[in-house]
């Protein structure tokens, strides 16, 4: 079956019987084909929500294949029960904005991975305060926008630059927003527009290893275990809603340079794998955690 006919249905509802019934049968009804489903309750522990979370892959019928109309034939089910719930078409080709600062291996990384196929997005536009990366852009046939922080760094130059990076998200249709390494302090403001749709890296030395050179600030300290976080993006500095995490074994025959090189890989992976998470609608919010279904 074409991929144009394939849809992903996310939700999330307070969790009670019959949710994976009442949706398993509207879409046997419709003659739609289930390809894979995960479901997850957080219903155990001090912490949990008592939320009820599910992914379903799915093939609808000719007649059914516009992600709309299946929306609309869902709409019983998602009153039934209060369901916070989306029907993505798989055909469709999120569009990704890259934003970096100074440092370019994460933006190199998925960069290849989507030029090679190995991650199925658009890239429009890459944002930088700085022109490092023009030529780069340029070699891609990405539309490199350099917005400096012109005067400075106070708090209303930095909130003009974001405003202009707004525009940009809406008139590029922009699904989502990474921060490739992008070293500078969001506002509240700009987290607030962009909330659920900015994912963020960073190495997971924090809050011990802060300022500049990290790693050699772990170099000095001797540590065995060096790491990276991607996480959503919100007000509350590198505290977001965590996606994937990730670490790498390091010991004393390693030079700081050397040490920086293994955070940096993992930096790559770790973010690369977060981005393809959500643009597969893999991950859903649970309050400040995430549920992954792999």
């Amino acid at each position: 079956m074409p991929r144009e006919q394939e849809f992903i249905l996310t939700l999330s509802c307070r969790d009670q019987t019959g949710i994976v019934y009442a949706v398993s049968g509207l879409l046997f009804q419709a003659g739609c084909n289930i390809i894979d489903s995960q479901q997850f309750g957080d219903v155990e522990g001090e912490d949990a929500t008592g939320l009820f979370f599910m992914r379903v892959h799915f093939a609808a019928p000719p007649h059914l294949g516009d992600a709309a109309m299946l929306a609309n034939l869902f709409s019983h089910v998602r009153g039934q029960f209060q369901m916070d719930a989306q029907i993505h078409a798989v055909a469709h080709r999120p569009r990704v904005l890259l934003m970096v600062s100074q440092h370019g291996h994460c933006l190199n990384d998925l960069l290849y991975r989507a030029s090679s196929g190995q991650l199925a997005v658009d890239i429009p536009g890459i944002v930088s305060n700085h022109p490092t990366y023009a030529a780069l852009a340029e070699s891609h046939g990405i539309a490199f926008h350099h917005l400096p922080l012109v005067g400075g760094s106070d708090a209303v130059t930095k909130r003009a630059q974001e405003q202009q990076v707004e525009a940009l998200v809406e008139r590029e249709r922009i699904d989502l927003v990474v921060l490739a390494r992008y070293m500078q302090i969001l506002s509240p403001e700009f987290c607030a527009a962009l909330k659920g749709r900015a994912i963020n890296i960073h190495h997971s030395f924090l809050p011990s290893f802060k300022g500049a050179k990290p790693y050699f600030q772990a170099h000095a300290r001797g540590v065995k275990l060096i790491g990276a976080t991607a996480h959503y993006v919100t007000a509350d500095l590198d505290e977001g809603p965590i996606i994937e995490q990730d670490v790498a074994r390091v010991d004393h025959t390693l030079s700081a340079e050397e040490m920086t090189a293994v955070g940096r890989d993992v930096e790559s992976v770790v973010l690369a794998r977060a981005v393809r998470w959500h643009v597969e609608h893999r991950v859903l919010m649970n309050g400040h955690k995430t549920v992954i279904f792999r």
